[in-house]
């Protein structure tokens, strides 16, 4: 029996994360983004193991927290800071 792997462009899984996307900014977090869900889901969650069925991955994507997502985003937010260089903060600290 041949299994599918499903991952963030499978449609199925798209329009679950929709819905939780919804159920997170209708309670918890009204400027979440789609992007940020998705980039939870590839980069954190699935990053090692995919989900092998569509029960398993909306599931998944259903059990989501606001914290886990907070989490993911803080750290992606001082990763991708350590890599900017310092004339990227001008507009906040200040400078010609």
């Amino acid at each position: 029996m041949h299994s599918e792997v499903f991952d963030v462009n499978n449609t199925f899984v798209q329009m679950t994360m929709v819905l939780k996307l919804q159920q997170l900014q209708r309670n918890e977090m009204p400027s979440l983004q789609y992007e940020n869900l998705e980039d939870f889901l590839a980069e954190d969650l699935w990053k090692d193991e995919t989900p092998y069925s569509l029960h398993e991955a909306a599931d998944q994507i259903l059990n989501v927290s606001a914290s886990q997502i907070v989490r993911f985003l803080s750290r992606k937010a001082v990763t991708d800071g350590a890599k900017m260089k310092l004339d990227d903060f001008k507009d906040v600290i200040g400078g010609e």
